[in-house]
């Protein structure tokens, strides 16, 4: 008897009742301010990771030591980005209630308001580490408040002052860096600087994760929307998500793949190894 095709990313094929672990993706580019595409990161990731192994070297640990469920892609609007939030925040709801740690691969970096706004509700003293070359720190975009140039803003909006960390920043407008160094947010600028001393203090608290993959220099990772010079290398970034793993982390997300822009398919294997390596630290512990 034949059985249906359903391609899951490597390693994800649990059942999700069984499942401690749950991505998803978010296609959404919609408000991208340079080069769109991102919309397609979950589907070619999930396609292109049968190029890896399911062990990590790295961890000396294995996707299959785990239980791990692939959700497949939700479908949004592209014409209405409240909408399209709204129901990322409904599907990351639904998992938090049944007790299991989403992760969602994105899609632009807008679609982290979506998941924030769901865990943030759970977990009321919730704090946000930030991998990213941009500060997405702007009031507005082009008389816009929902961007993925003012994702983390909003997310402050919900947060506020104290609970939101950033590392590898290398771009945003004058007032962006002006507005951070009131210490509403934390910014470490070019690296990951002291990131260790972050883990100390948040030890024991709900931490949610977004990993902008821009914050990989564009000679790892030129498969991205808005590249910026000056990034970090992928052992430098893949040190930083095993120096968080110890932490509790509830939620976490991989975006910002625009895997047109790549057509050797590198950056698109970076990605999926990021993501293989984020999903067995957070349950390797």
């Amino acid at each position: 008897m034949l059985n249906k095709n359903i391609e899951t990313f490597l390693g994800f094929d649990s059942e999700y009742d069984d499942a401690s672990f749950v991505i998803f993706g978010a296609p959404f580019d919609s408000t991208t301010s340079f080069r769109p595409g991102t919309r397609f990161a979950s589907k070619i990731m999930r396609s292109e990771s049968f190029g890896l192994e399911t062990y990590s070297p790295y961890q000396d640990a294995d996707l299959t030591d785990f239980s791990l469920f692939d959700g497949g892609d939700l479908e949004l609007s592209f014409g209405n980005t409240e909408r399209a939030l709204n129901k990322i925040e409904e599907f990351t709801t639904q998992i938090l209630d049944d007790a299991k740690t989403p992760c969602m691969i994105g899609g632009e970096h807008l679609v982290t308001l979506g998941a924030v706004r769901a865990v943030a509700k759970k977990y009321p003293d919730l704090y946000v580490i930030q991998f990213d070359a941009h500060t997405d720190l702007r009031e507005d975009y082009l008389d816009q408040r929902l961007s993925h140039a003012t994702v983390i803003r909003r997310i402050w909006d919900l947060l506020g002052d104290g609970r939101i960390y950033q590392y590898g920043i290398r771009s945003g407008d004058r007032p962006e860096f002006e507005w951070a160094a009131k210490q509403h947010v934390f910014m470490q600028k070019f690296n990951f600087d002291g990131l260790g001393k972050t883990v100390e203090q948040l030890q024991g608290k709900p931490v949610y994760l977004t990993i902008d993959l821009d914050v990989l220099d564009p000679s790892v990772f030129p498969g991205t929307g808005t590249p910026e010079a000056g990034g970090v290398t992928f052992m430098e970034l893949l040190q930083a998500v095993l120096t968080v793993s110890g932490l509790n982390i509830v939620a976490c997300d991989v975006n910002e793949l625009s895997p047109v822009y790549d057509q050797s398919g590198v950056s698109t294997a970076v990605a999926c190894k990021v993501l293989r390596e984020l999903a067995i630290a957070i349950n390797k512990k």
